[in-house]
């Protein structure tokens, strides 16, 4: 059996690859377990600086969880429970990871598919990609951690309508609606995916932790604490302060080490 997630790595740059071409990448129990291990696994790695979340092959991201899985993995509330429990680990996954992912979206991307995307930090798709989360037409929900992620991307109003509907849609309404960064040419999505994530990776990577945390936690309506408003002004300790700056007044390109 091929392995379902597949890890490539590119100096700073990380893929990560739901490899089920010959199921559009439809998500298995053990696939989501095996994302959130290895999501958690990268997170820990001090020289990654950028993710690429992709799917195999040129028809699909992914089409949401395999169907035919349901009925031995999903049949009675126990199991969707525990099913359940594995995907919540994994979209934690996705909000703690420290680095930056981007989400490389061909083709369709659609329920499961849909969360992972959300839950990524930018989404790069192409003209003839697909959109939606036609769950109402199985009888499923969208659970509460599975819902956080596009709840908190495109607001109430918006997620009620595709959860309600269970419309799928295109690419431009996707850009409309606020679910993609951006919409390629489809011959052009891996470029343009590859060239966000290299522009990340030459960013100081403290900074863009710093501003994934910061982001998240800024949707907490809990007021911070002095001891999380003084790190935002930690930037200024680093080494990497002293390499952009000195290289921007020099007019240099800065090499930064993460320090």
């Amino acid at each position: 059996m091929p392995d379902t997630i597949l890890l490539q790595r590119d100096g700073p740059i990380a893929t990560v690859v739901l490899n089920r071409p010959e199921k559009l990448n439809a998500l298995t129990k053990p696939m989501w377990q095996r994302l959130g291990e290895t999501l958690e696994a990268l997170s820990s790695e001090e020289d990654i600086r950028c993710i690429v979340l992709r799917g195999a092959g040129e028809r699909s991201f992914a089409p949401g969880n395999d169907i035919s899985e349901f009925e031995n993995e999903r049949s009675s509330v126990a199991q969707a429970r525990a099913y359940g429990a594995i995907m919540r680990r994994t979209l934690q996954a996705f909000e703690h990871c420290r680095h930056p992912i981007v989400a490389l979206i061909k083709g369709i991307c659609v329920g499961g598919g849909l969360e992972l995307a959300a839950n990524c930090d930018l989404r790069i798709c192409g003209e003839s990609s697909r959109f939606g989360v036609p769950i109402n037409k199985l009888g499923l929900v969208m659970a509460h951690a599975e819902l956080r992620g596009l709840l908190t991307l495109v607001g109430r109003a918006t997620a009620l309508e595709m959860l309600l509907e269970g419309r799928v849609f295109g690419a431009q309404e996707a850009k409309a609606k606020g679910l993609v960064t951006r919409v390629v040419p489809d011959d052009q999505v891996e470029q343009e995916a590859y060239a966000a994530a290299q522009r990340i990776a030459e960013g100081a990577p403290l900074v863009a932790r710093w501003h994934k945390k910061f982001a998240n936690r800024l949707a907490n309506p809990t007021p911070l604490t002095e001891e999380e408003l003084d790190e935002g002004f930690a930037c200024f300790g680093t080494e990497d302060f002293q390499i952009g700056y000195r290289a921007f007044l020099k007019k240099q390109k800065p090499e930064f080490k993460g320090k």
